[in-house]
């Protein structure tokens, strides 16, 4: 099958679990929804309604190739990266700072990868960045808190900017016998991620009992993790004929990028409840912010990128 193939054939399978998904929700809501709201219904068919957004417009990403890819997710790192600011303790002070975390490294870093500059767009957020900022900080002559508010602008830069961009990075992996093929490894990122997401969910729902860290993040049990992590790798290793992995390989990559996942998902639940938040926004219906929807993907895509840069690219 040629890449075009693999992807069609792709995005229909995705798109049928939705259509299967959607039914599901439906016939829920009427058989025990129908009387009053159930809370656990709503959220399910409000997070199903949700996804075919963001398949859409993954999709119409898609269509649009490298640049579709690397505008779509340019944007959700300005989301994610306003989101995360928003709950942090700035001051005047640290406008400039922060104008030039938005409009300058932000678009340069998506920049350095658009034009496949490794050396540079590896390096230039932890080096570069992170060493202006406090410069740039330390000018305005504000000593108030200055060094949490530095690492906060960090943090967010790190979490939101340099990792998330390892996504739409890639794109510039030279791997034999699979060129053309990389929008694949992408989705085969994402679907793995986030299908561990939703299915710790469902696998919690059903049998979870033993909750892992009660005082971050409630819902996360160990029976939700366990199952929901086997359940996605399965889905990785059934996969593997999109990825220049073989079965085995494909299903682990899975199971690291899932744990990683399940890291971010909870280091992400610990600062919200740091700051006394539910979700980090209301961008996503039934997903909260675009934050909550990438928790999982931040972690997992630079460890994901590296080991398949290391042991596949050329």
């Amino acid at each position: 099958m040629t890449a075009t193939e693999h992807s069609l054939a792709l995005f229909a399978g995705v798109v049928g679990v939705l259509v299967i998904a959607s039914t599901i929700g439906l016939i829920l809501k009427h058989r025990y929804a129908a009387s009053g709201p159930n809370a656990v219904i709503e959220n399910l068919n409000s997070r199903i309604k949700a996804w075919w957004v963001m398949v859409f417009a993954v999709g119409i990403a898609f269509l649009f190739g490298k640049a579709g890819v690397i505008a779509l997710f340019g944007f959700a790192s300005f989301a994610s990266l306003r989101e995360f600011i928003t709950l942090t303790a700035t001051r005047r002070a640290d406008h400039r700072a922060l104008a030039i975390a938005f409009f300058a490294v932000l678009p340069l870093q998506y920049y350095l990868i658009w034009i496949e500059w490794y050396g540079l767009y590896s390096i230039f957020i932890p080096v570069y960045a992170f060493l202006l900022l406090p410069i740039v900080a330390a000018l305005r002559g504000d000593p108030t808190a200055f060094m949490p508010r530095v690492a906060e602008v960090q943090w967010g830069l790190m979490i939101c900017v340099f990792c998330l961009s390892h996504v739409p990075a890639l794109l510039t992996l030279g791997i034999p016998g699979y060129e053309g093929r990389h929008l694949l490894l992408i989705a085969f990122l994402v679907i793995v991620v986030q299908s561990s997401d939703v299915l710790q969910y469902v696998w919690g729902k059903l049998l979870g009992r033993r909750k892992i860290a009660p005082d971050l993040s409630p819902s996360k049990t160990l029976e939700g993790l366990v199952g929901g992590v086997l359940s996605a790798t399965l889905v990785g290793t059934a996969l593997w004929w999109i990825t220049p992995f073989s079965p085995w390989q494909a299903g682990a990559m899975s199971l690291i990028v899932t744990l990683m996942g399940f890291f971010g998902g909870l280091v992400m639940s610990a600062i919200k409840r740091d700051r006394g938040v539910k979700d980090w926004g209301q961008m996503i219906e039934g997903h909260g912010g675009m934050l909550d929807r990438l928790d999982s993907v931040v972690f997992a895509a630079p460890i994901f990128f590296h080991l398949t840069r290391y042991w596949w690219a050329a």
